[in-house]
């Protein structure tokens, strides 16, 4: 959800590592469509900053000042530039396996898949896993040029090990169909322990049952997907088709509208609807070429959650390779290169994604957010708002524009904006939404506004521990509501239990009741979780010094100036420095709290 990229920076909700962390990138998600309302695209990824490139010209370096250019640019995430520096290498020196393999692997990781298969390594010297990499690549150069029996020949060649088995055993079938060997496609693999990979395998059996007019067999075996579980409706839509050229139009819609019933959102679903009732011509049947290049999307999605970004890496860029439209490798490739730093990069994969897809919206957003996290507000808000201009009607877009005007500090027109985001739902509003807006109402001075929609938040999501937390931090810090705020925080905590952030609110929530002791202890375990959070160690010096611990009180209050607190909290910590909390009254437990 696009919110759950930057929260802001008040007391209350800096410790919230709200959304991002509870909202993972499934990899059945990267094949399936996806909703274009708020809620539907994945958290932008958070990358580290870019990287400078190397300075060295191919041109001029020796073979071994290559090597190192090519490595220091590979170990930024310049994949482009390596592949350079590796390949002048590699022409220097000949047979040396270290910088043939680096020329190898900086070519497929720069998306040059034709260059790496001319470059893939062989030999007992060269590393297995490279090796094997070589072979898939090699198949699938072949398979991207329509040579159907030579890619089968390389499969078959050699059984392909860890950690590139269910890649090969996903694109195998298809290269054995652009061979011509009809029962050589429909083999039934087999990937035990892989259960998406295995799902994938069975739709991609599904297909080739299809191609080869054995419409029975097809259907038997996407009833069975269906009846497994339909992630993100694949199955449905894909039998939908095949049903809809098979002109069996009533059975196909019948198809969509079950699939509605559990995925409401799901728009491939309704344009099937539409499609059939507007009596227009039915999906076409992806080519070879097509399938088998979205037959790699589960394995690279699957390596992506590993965080194996390189080999994820490359085998995107093998399946743009087979598909050079496929919108949403693309996407994927430039979430990659993101969290690689290597953010010019990603803005040009981002900006691969056609107008008018479903995607595309979602690319725009994460396309802003790289100008964000190189410090670019400017060109992060221009990219937002020129997104929005082009789609006014999109919640999407409308939203990554908020969450890009809060992490700005503009939090009046970032609530502005989600008023009209939330007017728009109805009745029925995504409590992340209020969520969001409570964050910009909080910090622009309106909390009983902001109390208000986390109250709203909280009947539709009374279990929600970021809901319980924000909502009785904010209280836990007024002085307010202290015993509800206690049972909801710890609520909170119980659910989430190695959440510093939360246990700073519990904490903190003693300490404003006079149970000091307690709360030594609660901030002690947040410190342990949120070592460089200024303000757990704020509260922790706070409670150190109630305790009597005035030493260890300094101390912690020492550490929050070099931890980058807000300007109110420095000057906070400065007088107290100053002059301790002798001077401060002791928080009163209030009767009836």
């Amino acid at each position: 959800m696009p919110f759950a990229r930057s929260l802001p920076t008040s007391r209350a909700l800096t410790r919230l590592r709200v959304l991002a962390a509870a909202l993972p990138m499934a990899a059945l998600a990267a094949c399936a469509t996806t909703a274009t309302g708020p809620t539907a695209s994945a958290p932008p990824p958070a990358p580290v900053a870019e990287a400078p490139r190397p300075t060295v010209s191919p041109d001029q370096a020796s073979t071994y000042g290559l090597f190192l250019a090519g490595r220091a640019a590979m170990m930024q995430g310049h994949n482009n530039d390596a592949a350079a520096y590796f390949s002048a290498a590699a022409q220097n020196e000949g047979q040396d396996h270290t910088i043939s393999q680096r020329a190898f692997f900086a070519a497929l990781l720069a998306g040059d898949v034709r260059k790496a298969a001319t470059l893939a390594p062989t030999g007992e010297d060269v590393d297995p896993g490279t090796v094997r990499l070589g072979i898939l690549v090699r198949g699938v150069e072949a398979l991207a040029e329509d040579n159907g029996k030579q890619a089968q020949a390389i499969f078959k060649s050699t059984e392909l090990g860890y950690p590139h088995k269910s890649a090969a055993i996903l694109v195998s079938p298809w290269a054995a169909a652009a061979a011509g060997d009809v029962e050589g496609s429909l083999i039934h693999p087999s990937l035990p322990g892989d259960p998406i990979g295995q799902f994938f395998a069975n739709l991609s059996q599904a297909r080739l049952f299809e191609r080869a007019k054995r419409y029975d067999e097809a259907e038997t075996h996407y009833k069975a997907l269906i009846a497994s579980g339909d992630p993100g409706a694949l199955s449905s839509l894909n039998y939908g088709a095949m049903l809809e050229r098979r002109r069996r139009t009533s059975d196909a819609a019948a198809i969509y509208t079950a699939a509605l019933a559990r995925f409401p959102d799901n728009s491939d679903l309704q344009d099937g609807l539409a499609r059939i009732k507007g009596h227009k011509a039915p999906p076409p049947m992806p080519s070879i070429r097509q399938a088998a290049s979205e037959a790699l999307i589960a394995p690279a999605a699957t390596l992506m959650i590993q965080h194996q970004q390189d080999v994820a890496l490359a085998y995107l860029r093998l399946a743009l390779r087979l598909d050079p439209s496929r919108d949403e490798a693309w996407m994927l490739v430039g979430d990659v290169l993101s969290n690689a730093g290597d953010l010019q990069a990603a803005r040009e994969a981002y900006g691969r994604l056609r107008p008018g897809t479903d995607r595309y919206i979602t690319a725009r957003n994460k396309l802003a957010w790289t100008y964000q996290n190189a410090d670019d507000h400017d060109g992060a808000l221009k990219a937002a708002r020129e997104t929005l201009a082009a789609a006014p009607e999109n919640q999407e877009a409308a939203v990554n524009l908020a969450d890009l005007l809060r992490a700005d500090e503009q939090y009046a027109e970032s609530a502005s904006i989600l008023d009209k985001v939330i007017a728009a739902q109805g009745e029925h509003v995504d409590w992340r939404l209020l969520y969001a807006r409570a964050a910009s109402l909080e910090q622009a001075g309106r909390w009983k506004d902001a109390e208000r929609d986390l109250t709203v938040a909280l009947k539709e999501r009374p279990d929600e521990p970021e809901l319980l937390n924000f909502l009785a931090y904010s209280w836990i810090d007024r002085g307010e509501r202290l015993t509800e705020a206690l049972a909801m925080v710890q609520k909170a905590v119980d659910a989430n239990p190695q959440s510093g952030a939360m246990l700073d609110s519990l904490g903190w929530a003693y300490y404003r009741l006079g149970d000091y002791k307690t709360a030594v202890a609660k901030l002690e375990d947040a410190v342990v979780l949120e070592p460089a959070d200024p303000d757990v160690n704020n509260h922790l010096g706070d409670a150190y010094w109630r305790v009597g611990r005035k030493t260890e009180a300094e101390f912690q209050w020492r550490r929050v100036l070099i931890l980058q607190p807000s300007a109110k909290t420095k000057a906070e910590v400065e007088t107290k420095l100053k002059s301790g909390l002798d001077g401060a009254a002791a928080p009163a437990v209030v009767a009836g709290q």
